[in-house]
């Protein structure tokens, strides 16, 4: 019988078709955001800002000739990202980068994840003297809004006399650039709706997580998988659904005992807060969050998100670094293959 009906669909293109068409109408469907599918079907009537081609009929692409790998790509993949909604608040994703063996790589799959986010602006900002072609070709090939910002992290930061501190977190001043340049596009009186959001390029990200961010008031927390030597952090969330401290092993006492991918802010309270930065000076390991969250809101101001923070949205995946110890001193590839 397998056989018989594998020859009949073969003989029969329209039954090739349908099952294209349905294929690619099962891939359109993004799980966890039915709401936003809502928006953009809103949008197909014309309110995109980009020209995407999502106006024809699916079932154009599924003759029988057409490879359904070919189908796939012109309905899912090249038809990304989904076309700009006039309803949705904007996602400010600010991202931190430095060149390393893996930085390509990192992107790639960071940019994969945006591609499928309506709404979303990508604030990719270089720890570098200058935007490095690298980063720039791959920010153009990836057809996403962006803005790219570079800034170099120094490497000692002098505080008095001879005395320095350890070197500045990595990601704060470039942080802090971007949060900078927000409030220097945006005006108070601004009516556009936003969120800024803190992605580091060497997470993983579940695309349910900016949805859930996308209502925040004043500031969204979440669970973060794999930090602080535990399988996850979380804040603590009572019965009437506030936060009242931190499941967390590493100095739980701290202001916002939180990870930097575990919240999510309104992007009115940060022009409407111009002294909140990332501070440089006088910050213990740990504490980045907290310089920056208590000049924004006090605890009771949080907005738990993921099911009242049961769910795991985010996990802080590292990718492993590379050994290239057979490359030896001169190396062994060509070094003008870009990794």
């Amino acid at each position: 019988m397998e056989g018989k009906e594998g020859l009949f669909l073969a003989e029969n293109p329209e039954h090739i078709a349908k099952a294209c068409y349905h294929l690619v109408k099962e891939l359109f469907i993004i799980p966890g955001t039915l709401a936003v599918r809502r928006h953009q079907l809103a949008d197909d009537r014309g309110n995109g800002r980009r020209d995407t081609g999502q106006g024809s009929d699916s079932k154009e692409y599924c003759s029988p000739d057409k490879d359904i790998v070919e189908v796939v790509r012109t309905e899912y993949v090249y038809t990304r990202p989904p076309p700009w909604s006039d309803v949705l608040p904007t996602i400010h994703v600010i991202t931190p980068t430095y060149s390393r063996p893996v930085q390509k790589a990192e992107l790639t799959r960071l940019a994969n994840t945006f591609l499928h986010v309506p709404n979303l602006h990508w604030i990719l900002v270089e720890d570098s003297q200058r935007r490095t072609p690298l980063v720039t070709q791959l920010l153009h090939e990836t057809g996403l809004n962006y803005t790219h910002l570079n800034v170099e992290t120094p490497r000692n930061y002098k505080l008095r006399g001879d005395v320095r501190d350890p070197r500045i977190p990595r990601g704060t001043m470039q942080r802090n650039l971007a949060l900078r340049w927000l409030r220097e596009t945006f005006s108070l009186n601004s009516t556009q709706p936003g969120i800024v959001y803190f992605a580091d390029d060497d997470n993983t990200y579940s695309l349910e997580l900016f949805e859930e961010m996308r209502s925040t008031r004043k500031v969204s927390v979440w669970p973060v998988a794999f930090v602080g030597g535990l399988r996850y952090e979380s804040p603590k969330v009572n019965a009437a659904g506030k936060v009242y401290g931190w499941k967390t092993v590493f100095d739980p006492h701290r202001p916002f005992a939180i990870d930097m991918a575990g919240f999510a802010v309104n992007l009115r309270l940060i022009l409407f807060k111009p002294q909140a930065y990332f501070k440089l000076r006088g910050v213990k390991g740990g504490y980045q969050e907290s310089s920056l969250l208590r000049e924004l809101v006090t605890l009771n101001d949080l907005e738990p998100k993921a099911a009242n923070c049961t769910k795991i949205l985010v996990w802080h995946t590292r990718t492993e670094k590379p050994v290239l110890v057979n490359e030896g001193k001169k190396g062994f590839t060509d070094p003008n293959i870009e990794i």
